[in-house]
């Protein structure tokens, strides 16, 4: 049965009693007279598949405010595409993006265009995602590349819950001011915080943060040597240290400064490049071979 009403969402506080307190709230809608005032986006999607038969199906679709799910036809497994309605992220914005794969599904998820987010005059914008695979299922998440704008600033995190034989990809690229257009990022704010569990125990632990002076930041050597575009592929299944070696010589060759690393049944890549295009040729050649299957759609349109 596929639901889209906003009366199926559980309260925040069911939501964090059955993750053991570890749950991800999602944002209060209009809770406070400032962001009344600033009438910013708030908005939260959850979906759900499950296989039967050999064949994923969606079996929950939950929307509320700016964000919808779209679900294209083709290609292994399931495929949805989240589409923010705001057309991109602005100070004081509060979303949530919830994903479950069901044993034995294949889910991928995805987005239409690069994010962006803009120059914030106040507050960090917050993102919060939570992805769950139970056993035998495969999850994908694969959103096209964040782009943040000159003294924007933005706060996400990244709940991941696998269970038994599951597998998880993930791909996430960030740019960091728009090179293009003659803007470069010279102050702001981000986080990025990642967990992922296996079992209930955790088994990755990431975070980066860069505040202030970022442009002055990345310049340093021992930080980004003035490369602008960044990436981090994971990839977390019971052969995923062996693969070690394959995902190496994926990368002979590669115009990014890249490298790869396999420890505690995951694997996980870094991309560095002075550019998004750069980086996006090189991630998307490595992904086609490594995922042994194409790149969803909407990252060719």
């Amino acid at each position: 049965m596929v639901t889209t009403s906003a009366a199926s969402w559980r309260s925040d506080r069911e939501v964090d009693a059955a993750a053991g307190g570890a749950g991800l709230p999602g944002p209060s809608i209009a809770s406070s007279r400032e962001r009344a005032l600033r009438q910013r986006s708030e908005g939260r999607v959850r979906i759900a598949a499950s296989a039967f038969g050999g064949v994923t199906r969606l079996t929950d679709l939950a929307e509320i405010g700016a964000l919808r799910a779209r679900l294209p036809r083709g290609g292994p497994g399931l495929e949805a595409v989240i589409v923010n309605t705001a057309g991109g992220v602005a100070c004081g914005d509060v979303f949530a993006i919830e994903a479950k794969a069901g044993p034995g599904a294949h889910l991928t998820v995805a987005t239409p265009a690069a994010e962006k987010v803009y120059r914030s005059d106040g507050p960090c914008a917050d993102i919060q995602v939570r992805l769950v695979a139970e056993a035998g299922a495969r999850l994908d998440w694969l959103p096209q590349e964040t782009i943040l704008f000159d003294r924007a600033r933005l706060r996400r995190r990244y709940e991941i819950d696998l269970y038994g034989t599951a597998s998880f990809l993930s791909f996430e690229a960030l740019m960091l001011g728009r090179l293009a257009h003659g803007d470069a990022m010279g102050e702001g704010h981000l986080e990025d915080h990642w967990r992922v569990r296996r079992d209930g125990a955790l088994v990755f632990a990431d975070a980066l943060r860069l505040s202030g002076p970022v442009g002055a930041l990345l310049a340093r050597p021992a930080v980004a040597g003035g490369n602008r575009a960044l990436a981090t592929l994971l990839y977390v299944g019971p052969d995923a240290e062996n693969r070690l070696e394959e995902a190496r010589a994926l990368l002979e060759g590669a115009r990014c400064e890249a490298g790869a690393s396999a420890w505690n049944g995951l694997l996980c890549v870094r991309l560095l490049a002075p550019d998004i295009e750069t980086l996006r040729r090189d991630a998307t050649s490595f992904l086609m071979a490594f995922r042994q299957a194409p790149l969803p759609r909407v990252w060719a349109t």
